[in-house]
């Protein structure tokens, strides 16, 4: 005879999401030793940008962005130390929890998701030995290599035309002088090994 299922009337819902690696993270109260750099980069490498919603037989994924939004950093800014630059490479790194969700879809959650996605980067942050929140010249960077990315992902990989790109996003900043490598989709194991690799150089300890 089965067992009736247990009720979970007036239970709290389950805020934490288990990982691969057997860790569990709290979406609410998220611990840096919960964190774990090989659970971010597989995360990374499984979402997809635009809602997949791109050209090409791979999806763009965050991972990809990634590391194509902190190459064109070091463009927008030579000299760029790597622990700056690494907090440009994890500027989208809650997205490995919590996904990617378009800007319009943003706009219309509110605050609540916002404030989750703060409290999952200031923990990715402390893990990796970063600040909890980059400085404010830091963050006006993020998001100006941020947009050059944008830009370019939707002029090339997500059907805008360019008129509209630049009423969107604005006309970009530059054009990224390796931009053509960095729009050719990545499959999965790809932009997870090669996210991994950009993480391992810029956090290796410096003599």
């Amino acid at each position: 005879m089965s067992r009736a299922p247990r009720s979970t009337a007036g239970a709290a819902p389950r805020a934490w999401q288990r990982m691969l690696s057997g860790r569990r993270l709290d979406l609410l109260d998220p611990s840096p030793a919960d964190i774990g750099i090989d659970d971010v980069a597989h995360g990374l490498a499984r979402v997809a940008r635009w809602n997949g919603q791109t050209v090409g037989e791979h999806v763009f994924s965050v991972a990809q962005h990634s590391v194509f939004v902190e190459a064109i950093a070091a463009e927008l800014s030579p000299g760029l130390p790597p622990p700056a630059r690494l907090a440009v490479l994890l500027h989208d790194a809650a997205e490995y929890v919590v996904g990617d969700i378009i800007t319009p879809l943003k706009a219309m959650i509110g605050d609540g998701y916002a404030a989750v996605e703060a409290r999952l980067r200031a923990a990715i942050h402390l893990q990796t030995g970063l600040p909890p929140e980059p400085d404010p010249d830091l963050a006006r960077l993020i998001k100006r290599a941020d947009l050059v990315a944008a830009y370019c992902e939707a002029t090339q990989l997500a059907g805008f035309d360019r008129d509209e790109a630049d009423r969107v996003f604005g006309p970009p900043e530059i054009r990224p002088g390796d931009a053509e490598s960095f729009l050719q989709p990545w499959p999965t194991a790809e932009a997870q090994r090669r996210f991994r690799a950009r993480f391992d150089l810029l956090s290796a300890p410096r003599p």
